[in-house]
């Protein structure tokens, strides 16, 4: 079973891109949703680091008693992420060689989920005990509201089991948000103790890391708003019928 955390934040004015792989039929199925495209307009600033942040996120690690995670580089842009499975902080090319506070706030952000595996964080444990249930909900929900749409009367139950799959999806949307945000304060937490940023530089990597977060919330309420969208259509099929 593999689940990945959301790469964050492509860090040179980028556009965030947040990717979740679930599990199916054993294998990783990988779910990719653009939420939002934001513009980071701040100029970017850049660290005196030399040789790349993978030696600063290493030092996160060690620094929290962790020394059974490794750092790797992974090909594409936005592809960073946390695999529990296989014990990598996995840094696309542009954070793994970079030295922007950005992408130090993304390797840090990364770095702060495999903090929160080895701590047992709540949130964490729960979301990963949701993922089997929203996968196979991911990928039959939408037929199973279609179907229950144009049937909804004579058999309204079919329209009742898309929303509590739904419900299901929504729900890991809103758990996911302390996960997020708990391992961005982690990073920031780091990053300033470690003096890897300063009072001119920290700034800069917690916007980065509140405008990623934003998107996270932009989602759960687009999914709640969603689901209660189904909720108004079941409750108005069950009246005309």
């Amino acid at each position: 079973e593999e689940t990945f955390f959301p790469s964050l934040l492509y860090p040179f004015k980028a556009y965030p891109l947040y990717t979740i792989l679930l599990p199916r039929s054993g294998k990783g199925a990988r779910i990719n949703v653009v939420l939002l495209n934001l513009v980071i307009d701040d100029p970017v600033a850049y660290l005196q680091i030399a040789g790349g942040l993978q030696h600063i996120a290493m030092r996160m690690l060690q620094e929290n008693g962790i020394n059974d995670v490794s750092v790797t580089q992974v090909d594409g842009h936005l592809t960073d992420h946390y695999n529990p499975a296989t014990h990598t902080v996995n840094l696309s090319r542009d954070v793994y060689y970079g030295n922007s506070v950005a992408a130090a706030a993304v390797a840090a952000h990364e770095c702060g989920h495999a903090v929160q595996h080895a701590r047992s964080y709540s949130f964490l444990n729960l979301r990963s005990a949701l993922v089997p249930f929203v996968s196979f909900a991911s990928n039959w929900v939408q037929w199973i509201l279609l179907i229950g749409i144009l049937t909804i009367q004579s058999y309204p139950s079919i329209m009742l089991l898309g929303i509590i799959l739904f419900a299901a999806t929504t729900l890991f949307s809103f758990v996911t948000l302390p996960v997020e945000i708990n391992a961005s304060q982690r990073a920031l937490a780091w990053l300033n103790g470690a003096g890897v940023t300063d009072a001119s530089t920290h700034d800069k990597a917690k916007d980065a890391l509140k405008w990623a977060a934003y998107t996270y919330v932009v989602a759960a309420l687009g999914s709640l708003a969603t689901l209660v969208y189904y909720i108004i259509i079941f409750a108005g099929g069950r009246r005309d019928s």
